[in-house]
Order: C-alpha cells, then sequence, then structure tokens
C-alpha cells in the first residue's frame, strides 16, 4: 500500500497528540516526531500549529460518521441513536482516555484562539444541523411529539452528550452513558407511540 503523504501523516499524528496530550502541550516537534517526519517539513504544509489544529478538526469531524445521520435509509430516531452509540463504543474503546476533539478544544484553547474557537463553532453548527434535520424528519414522520423544536433539541442533545463525556471519562464507567441514553432517547425523544394514550 502506498505511503500517505507527508501532510496526511501530520495531520494524522497531529489528530492522535492533541488526543493524547491536549493542544497546548502538543508541540509542533511532538506531531513531526509521531509522524515521522522533520520537524523543518512542517511549515511546508501548515502556516502554524493553529492551521493545523483546524484542518485537524476536519478530519476528526469526519471520522464521526456524520453521514450516517442523514442517512434516508434508516428511521430517524434509530439512526441518531446508532450515532451517539457509535460515539460512545469509541470512547469505550480507547479506556475512556479520549474525549470529543471539538469539546476539548472548545474546553482548552477556544477563548484564547479565534480561529480555534471559529472552527470549534463552525463543527458543532455542522453537527447540530444534522441532528436537528433527523429530529425534523422523525416529527413530520409523527414519531416525536409535535412541539419538540429540532434545533433546540440538537443544541441541547450535544450540550448533554459532551457533558456525559467528561462525567465517563472522570469515572471510567458507561453509568453516564447509560443515563444520557436513558433520557435522552427514553424520555426526551420516546416516540409518541411508545406512550400509552398518546
Amino acid at each position: 500500500m502506498a505511503r500517505k503523504s507527508m501532510r496526511a501523516e501530520i495531520v494524522g499524528a497531529a489528530l492522535e497528540q492533541f488526543h493524547i496530550r491536549g493542544y497546548n502541550a502538543a508541540g509542533v516537534k511532538d506531531i513531526t516526531d509521531a509522524a515521522g517526519t522533520p520537524k523543518g517539513s512542517f511549515y511546508n504544509h501548515f502556516d502554524s500549529k493553529e492551521s493545523l489544529a483546524v484542518v485537524a478538526l476536519e478530519h476528526y469531524g469526519a471520522g464521526l460518521r456524520m453521514e450516517d445521520l442523514a442517512d434516508g435509509e434508516v428511521e430517524p430516531l434509530t439512526r441518531l441513536r446508532r450515532h451517539f452509540e457509535f460515539l460512545r463504543d469509541e470512547t469505550v474503546r480507547h479506556g475512556f482516555t479520549r474525549g470529543c476533539l471539538i469539546g476539548n478544544f472548545g474546553a482548552e484553547i477556544a477563548d484564547r484562539s479565534d480561529v480555534i474557537r471559529t472552527a470549534v463553532h463552525r463543527s458543532f453548527q455542522q453537527w447540530t444541523a444534522l441532528i436537528a434535520a433527523a429530529l425534523a424528519e422523525a416529527r413530520h414522520a409523527g414519531s416525536l411529539r409535535p412541539d419538540l423544536d429540532p434545533e433546540a433539541t440538537a443544541r441541547f442533545l450535544l450540550g448533554a452528550w459532551e457533558g456525559t463525556l467528561v462525567v465517563a471519562r472522570a469515572d471510567r464507567s458507561v453509568s453516564a452513558f447509560d443515563s444520557f441514553f436513558t433520557v435522552a432517547f427514553g424520555t426526551l425523544l420516546a416516540r409518541v407511540d411508545d406512550h400509552t394514550g398518546a
């Protein structure tokens, strides 16, 4: 198999280092060492660590399987639940040592970098829009109660999810995930036809 380009190697290493160390602690040398590339070559591909972080966020978002949220072949609430189950399973697979890179950057660096804050904001906006579209589809199909606002609910779900990740990592336990799924899908997004008399 052909070796990835040097730029792709650097982006892949940056994703790993940002996840392991955080933005501030992951230096350019750490990233290029992990990529197996000369430090001097970094600036042939990126203007700064900040610009690399923006690209890393884009690649991270692509790995979240966002496209599954728009899969018209799957019922909207089912695909929404599967999306969060995938994210949960990824967290467990990594031994609860990684959170969401979007949320991590938002907490660590967004107050000190307008470039990264804008990238985090854009990432959350895109994610929210996909969740809101699935919720709107479910509401239109009559699966959700009609007074549920898709966009506000999508923002709430993402906020709840990011908080759930923090607690799950602190506890090294799936308990927080269990609570998220119980409340989010058993109560907030309970199907209309699941309620007797609905």
